[in-house]
């Protein structure tokens, strides 16, 4: 699996390059950018702007809030310069990404306040490709970037929506207000969506984009570092779950899979997660599991904790089950220590009735 990085930004950066010097000897200013009120000038301006602040965040590793600074074009310079503004703020953020640990994260509002490596790279890859569209759509010019391209950023920053098969710069079109898709709502609210971290004190639970759970599913490492002997079978399992809910439209980042990585050295040494999005009565289903040269050191416990703390203080969630093989003692422990409790015989009747658990499978519950 190759992660969404600098190779990424800098692809999007020629297509745009290419792109605007066609168009250099244009009037830029007096053409407003496609539907946006910007002219096509100030757009090219913008993604400079963005650019460098997103290597600036990175490079910064600001945490609370944006590094109060931007970019300012001298007076007097032409389309071709401001192209050469383009391709240098590239060439910085995808500087950064290359030289940024995988571990560090660094402010972004949306949705979790904060960004790795890769989702920096998406964004800026987005708004490189989005706003040449503007700018194409604009001057009148044809315009489509590579389509692994705009699948990429789709399965990083955009996983809560539903591909549309062999037309991924159409759904991102589409994802952003610019296009229309047959049989879908056109879109008139829209925001990317970053990867959720959980913290604990020996580790951070890091939510597994749908590029990372299909190349886990396929039996790659998902862009992570694992402990020896690692990814177990239930974590590639569970990344086939977030890949086939990707892929109907229902996977929901906060509710999909996490990957447990230990803050002392940055291995992977296991996966947590949820079963789906909590049903009309908030119930909602986890689950777990730890590679074998992990277990035993209280890792499980750790994770399950904070996802069960982090869930149950929603407004839309009232329960948490977990179903445990009868003959699982370790598992049993687990759950326990977590704050879950083995549910009533006459609970695990209508479960067994209602969601079709396996006779062999006890359940275990904990309420807001």
């Amino acid at each position: 699996m190759t992660d969404m990085g600098g190779d990424q930004i800098e692809e999007a950066v020629a297509s745009c390059a290419a792109l605007l010097r066609s168009a250099a000897g244009r009037d830029w200013d007096g053409v407003r950018a496609g539907r946006l009120e910007w002219s096509c000038r100030r757009t090219v301006e913008h993604v400079a702007s963005d650019l460098i602040a997103y290597a600036g965040q990175l490079a910064g590793r600001a945490t609370t809030a944006y590094v109060p600074f931007d970019i300012t074009v001298d007076e007097g310079t032409g389309n071709a310069g401001i192209v050469d503004v383009i391709e240098t703020t590239g060439a910085l953020l995808a500087a950064a990404v290359r030289t940024t640990p995988r571990e560090v994260r660094a402010f972004h509002p949306y949705p979790f306040r904060s960004a790795n490596r890769e989702g920096f790279a998406a964004m800026g890859v987005a708004e490189v490709l989005l706003h040449t569209h503007d700018i194409a759509e604009g001057l009148g010019l044809p315009y489509e970037p590579p389509g692994e391209l705009c699948a990429r950023v789709l399965t990083t920053i955009f996983p809560h929506v539903r591909p549309e098969p062999d037309a991924p710069w159409s759904t991102l079109l589409w994802a952003t207000g610019r296009g229309d898709l047959p049989g879908r709502e056109p879109i008139t609210e829209w925001r990317w969506n970053n990867n959720l971290v959980i913290g604990t004190e020996r580790l951070t639970l890091q939510g597994v984009t749908p590029a990372a759970a299909a190349d886990l599913h396929a039996g790659g490492t998902g862009g992570f570092e694992w402990i020896e002997g690692g990814p177990f079978e239930g974590t590639r399992f569970a990344a086939g779950m977030v890949v086939s809910a990707y892929e109907k439209g229902a996977h929901r980042p906060e509710w999909g899979m996490f990957a447990l990585v230990r803050r002392e050295d940055g291995l992977a040494v296991g996966g947590i997660g949820f079963h789906g999005v909590p049903d009309e009565e908030g119930r909602a289903e986890v689950g777990y599991d730890l590679a074998e040269n992990a277990r035993g050191r209280g890792y499980a416990t750790e994770a399950l904790i904070a996802l069960a703390e982090t869930a149950l203080a929603r407004d839309d969630v009232k329960l948490l089950v977990a179903t445990i093989e009868q003959e699982n003692a370790p598992s049993q422990r687990v759950i326990a220590r977590a704050g879950f409790t083995r549910a009533s015989e006459d609970v695990e009747k209508s479960a067994r009735e209602l969601h079709d658990l396996e006779e062999s499978l006890r359940l275990y519950t904990r309420e807001a």
